[in-house]
């Protein structure tokens, strides 16, 4: 059987992306190796009518929501090789079984690169968070650090003084000049230049150790982590691909069409946000396009 689309990556964005297409009573094949993003996270917020609600859990519903359609196949697997052309890929996956369909949507989201520090990817998702929209009303108004990557991490730490009490911690990652300072300091941000030596407490109350020996208790830490789109299949299909300020994603048209014809792209994998909400967008988006490319086509779907 030739599936009209296959949808690689069963999270949030793929979710969204397989619903559109199955409303359309079009041929679905999912194929998710089960690592959304944010599993390290035990609630999810900011997504409207399901702000504080488990992440595993809206994953869950929305994979029966969409397995209700009986057009609709899942499985349980990773994608490893991808070939061919418009109307006429291939999917094999991790068992040996290949799979064909005339649409691809890669959703298979990034993986994030954490800075090096013991204790802090123990408490990713936990204590430790990357999205103040996603995180930050939660710890009360602080104290809340900021664990620099990079200069950008001075932005971040201005944002979040409008959640609490901010300390940016340098830690040598780069040397604030004094409009960084005087923006920082206007914002109320505390600037901690002590290098870390680890991250202690408990998953909910996170403390940094300094290497002078102090040990300063946090409500949460954020840190901007370079991220690097999961797995090889944007490569094997010749995907022109797109440098941000945070890593590398594929390059989409705002159709979420990529520079393949007939492969489209969204979520963390396309999009240089991270949150439940963005992810839902851009695979409805991905979906729409998708299907309405099987009804339209022409060299440029």
């Amino acid at each position: 059987m030739t599936y009209d689309v296959i949808i690689i990556g069963g999270s949030y964005s793929g979710l969204a992306a397989a619903l559109q297409v199955a409303r359309a009573r079009r041929k679905v094949l999912v194929v998710d190796a089960g690592e959304r993003r944010n599993r390290f996270a035990e609630s999810s917020h900011g997504f409207l009518t399901q702000d504080g609600t488990p992440a595993a859990q809206i994953a869950r519903v929305g994979r029966e929501q969409l397995l209700a359609y009986p057009n609709v196949t899942w499985i349980d697997a990773r994608a490893e090789n991808v070939q061919g052309a418009l109307d006429a890929f291939t999917v094999r996956i991790s068992s040996g079984m290949s799979y064909e369909g005339q649409r691809l949507i890669l959703a298979t989201g990034v993986t994030d690169i954490l800075p090096t520090i013991p204790g802090l990817r123990e408490r990713w998702g936990k204590s430790v968070f990357h999205c103040p929209y996603c995180h930050g009303y939660e710890l009360g108004t602080g104290p809340i650090g900021v664990l620099a990557t990079s200069a950008l991490s001075t932005h971040q730490a201005a944002m979040l003084a409008d959640w609490g009490n901010t300390t940016l911690f340098v830690n040598g990652m780069f040397e604030p000049d004094s409009d960084q300072i005087n923006a920082l300091t206007g914002r109320g941000v505390r600037i901690e230049y002590a290098a870390i030596v680890s991250i202690a407490g408990k998953d909910t109350r996170p403390i940094v150790e300094v290497a002078d020996g102090r040990a300063i208790s946090l409500a949460g830490l954020f840190t901007l982590s370079r991220t690097a789109v999961t797995g090889p299949l944007p490569q094997q299909l010749g995907c022109a691909m797109e440098d941000g300020l945070l890593g590398t994603y594929i390059k989409t048209e705002d159709t979420k069409l990529t520079s393949v014809p007939g492969v489209y792209a969204c979520g963390d994998t396309a999009l240089m946000a991270g949150s439940v909400s963005f992810a839902v967008g851009d695979g409805v988006r991905a979906g729409v396009s998708a299907h309405q490319s099987l009804i339209f086509s022409s060299p440029a779907h």
